[in-house]
């Protein structure tokens, strides 16, 4: 049986030189980075020199990149610090966001009594920026929590815009960028946002590591304490083989990226000419089947099959060998459906199958035949 796998938004394949350089730090630099003798010296100047290199792509301060062990840490440290140390009081985001910011939101809501705004939306999932502009005339210290690619249904924002006026209003702008970075390029000197979260899985690096960047003196304070680790930003011993992993994946993703994203835009591109050829009535919802609206990693798709039968369909996927996903894979566990589609779609089309697919460059056209194949059978 063939093996596919179209789930990159949820994670992505290791590359071999990353298992590689990773296996070789752990042989060789097995030192605590906290200490003071040759062992932890080596294993401290890896951390420094992977973050210098982060830091590097992004344009900015090395100071600035704090380790964490993945985009949800990133974005509760920001979030949480935000309300508990820099005294913000009003939250704007959107219903779209990530579960990550969402939840946390909610129990910042609860615990802090600030107030929540959420910015309009279309039917596309696209943010109003006029109202977010309105949302932002306010006394109140503010933060907005826009992410830059949205995981499941693939809109970009203008982070630009968006970061232009939060600096015109004197607010604060973190974005969620797990789904861009490593896939778009951002400098952070032109784009004038103050905090972003980023993971290494998924940009073909290891699990359980990514980072947060904090623009210099913002006053954020640590979510974990016990240490002085990461500039006292993070306590813990530091995961040295997955740091230089997430430094090993970003260059390769970066110094490839011109090469690489063109052939995965081929493999979109083809993916929505055989599906519109092959399943007429296929919708693609929100801006995933644009090409310049939307990431060009990922395609969500809303297929004409009958609510009695919808249920079936990932199954019959996954027994076919394929692997796609309804939504984020943070929520598959769940019996809700995606809160992204609840916003964007009519109830007609809610009861209709909805399904993710993501790409990367270990993928084929070939691939995006049988899948095509397999769909058209089943519906």
């Amino acid at each position: 049986m063939k093996q596919i796998y179209f789930d990159n938004a949820a994670t992505t394949q290791i590359r071999d030189e990353v298992i590689d350089k990773m296996a070789e730090v752990m042989r060789a630099n097995y030192g605590n980075a906290s200490s003071s003798h040759s062992f932890g010296r080596s294993s401290k100047s890896l951390i420094e020199k992977s973050r210098k290199t982060i830091a590097g792509y992004l344009n900015v301060s090395a100071a600035e990149i704090v380790f964490t062990s993945g985009g949800t840490e990133a974005d509760n440290l920001v979030l949480q610090s935000a309300v508990r140390d820099l005294k913000v009081a009003h939250i704007i985001t959107s219903k779209i966001e990530h579960h990550a910011v969402l939840h946390t939101i909610d129990q910042l809501e609860k615990e802090y009594n600030i107030r929540v705004s959420y910015v309009n939306i279309d039917g596309n999932g696209t943010v109003d920026y006029a109202h977010l502009e309105t949302l932002l005339d306010t006394s109140e210290k503010t933060l907005v929590s826009l992410m830059h690619v949205n995981n499941e249904i693939g809109n970009i924002l203008d982070i630009k815009k968006v970061a232009d006026l939060c600096t015109a209003k004197n607010a604060l702008f973190h974005s969620d960028t797990v789904q861009s970075v490593g896939h778009y390029k951002l400098d952070l000197q032109d784009v004038k946002l103050d905090f972003l979260a980023a993971a290494a899985h998924k940009f073909h690096g290891p699990k359980g590591v990514g980072f947060v960047f904090i623009r210099k003196n913002s006053g954020l304070k640590p979510l974990i304490f016990g240490g002085e680790q990461e500039r006292g930003y993070r306590a813990g011993t530091e995961c040295v083989h997955n740091i230089v992993g997430i430094e090993e994946a970003i260059k390769l993703a970066y110094d490839n990226l011109d090469e690489e994203s063109e052939y995965i835009k081929s493999l979109k591109q083809y993916f929505i000419e055989q599906l519109m050829a092959k399943v007429p009535s296929v919708k693609f919802n929100g801006y995933s089947g644009d090409m310049e609206k939307g990431t060009y990693t990922l395609v969500n798709v809303c297929l004409p099959v009958a609510p009695e039968k919808a249920g079936m369909l990932l199954f019959q996927l996954d027994l076919k060998g394929i692997a796609c996903s309804k939504g984020s894979a943070c929520q598959s566990g769940s019996t809700k459906g995606s809160h992204v589609l609840a916003e964007i779609l009519d109830e007609s089309d809610m009861q209709k199958p909805s399904i993710r697919f993501s790409f990367s460059i270990y993928n084929t056209k070939e691939e995006i035949d049988y899948v095509v194949d397999v769909l058209r059978e089943f519906i």
